[in-house]
């Protein structure tokens, strides 16, 4: 019984540990994928992309062809910061609001489509939340700096 409970706790701790970060990494890979690819169907067919701006999305506050390259680049450099979770914080944040324009500027959505978007905004809300885990390069330089710096004085211990 007592090798059940430390296999147990052993699985625990690594979860504790590792689990959230491992998550973080396939929410941070599975938006990346979803949201480059839209940017690579963009500018494949830019004149279509300006057009469906132009005539199908009602994008509010943005003129369209600003709406168009906006959009575009958010889809292409946000998913990059994503998987090297440099400023994943930031990444997922762009990428929220992109979703969210989207899922509002398309009055043609299918209910699958919608759900698609849901899906895809809690985990991006997630990751600007509470971040791209222990396996990307935020961390690190977290890491990197924290440790340079000049300890703190010592604070007196209180009895």
């Amino acid at each position: 019984m007592q090798a059940v409970v430390r296999v147990y706790l052993l699985v625990v701790s690594w979860v504790d540990a590792w689990g959230q970060s491992a998550l973080a990494l396939a929410f941070r890979l599975w938006l990346a994928k979803v949201f480059f690819m839209s940017g690579l169907t963009k500018i494949k067919s830019w004149d279509t992309t300006l057009s469906l701006f132009e005539w199908e999305y009602a994008v509010p506050l943005i003129p369209p062809v600003p709406a168009a390259y906006l959009a575009t680049g958010a889809e292409l450099l946000l998913p990059v910061m994503l998987v090297l979770g440099l400023g994943s914080r930031f990444a997922a944040a762009g990428l929220f609001v992109v979703n969210w324009m989207a899922l509002i500027s398309y009055p043609d959505i299918s209910p699958a489509g919608i759900n698609d978007h849901y899906f895809w905004g809690a985990m991006a809300l997630v990751l600007a939340v509470y971040g791209g885990g222990k396996l990307a390069l935020d961390r690190w330089i977290g890491h990197l700096v924290t440790r340079d710096k000049p300890q703190s004085v010592a604070r007196p211990v209180v009895a």
